[in-house]
């Protein structure tokens, strides 16, 4: 099981940053998300940020505790126990899903096989990828994302998805 975002239908509410907080941590806080939606205003697009469930599991092959692996869903799973909050998994994500905050490796987990962001979207924009398509390759955008935040990293694959969609747009309107 892996996700998909389809931009050209999030409106911004950021419902799924409520559900997945809330299903986490009991607690409704955007930093608490596994999921970040970001308002790119140059574009006029609103979208989710999130694991897309990589080829590659840049982030599990870079823990040197082998605190992550990948469970039988397909989903990242984290060990606190053996986890030394290095920051490894999260400067291995060219994408930015892995971030640290307040102790917590902060990485889509799948719900445990039942994503509560999918739920939370009644438009539509986060949904559960078909089975026989291949997982997304990163491997192209690691070197460009390696000395950036994971919020810049977050900014620059969102606004690169955007900025296509706005060009779909204005190449159907013409």
């Amino acid at each position: 099981m892996r996700l998909r975002t389809d931009l050209s239908r999030c409106t911004g509410c950021r419902r799924c940053e409520a559900a997945c907080s809330f299903f986490h941590t009991g607690r409704i806080n955007n930093h608490l998300a596994r999921i970040k939606v970001l308002h790119m205003y140059e574009t006029g697009v609103d979208g989710p940020a999130l694991c897309i469930q990589c080829r590659e599991r840049f982030c599990v092959e870079a823990c040197p505790e082998h605190a992550l692996s990948v469970g039988e869903k397909g989903q990242i799973v984290h060990s606190p126990t053996g986890c030394v909050l290095c920051g490894a998994c999260r400067d291995a994500c060219p994408i930015g899903a892995v971030e640290i905050f307040k102790g917590l490796v902060m990485v889509c987990d799948l719900c445990g096989g039942r994503p509560r962001c999918v739920e939370a979207c009644t438009e539509g924009a986060v949904a559960v990828a078909p089975k026989d398509g291949e997982p997304p390759a990163l491997s192209g955008i690691r070197d460009a994302a390696r000395d950036l935040s994971p919020a810049l990293r977050r900014r620059r694959w969102l606004e690169r998805k955007a900025r296509a969609l706005r060009r779909k747009w204005e190449t159907d309107r013409a």
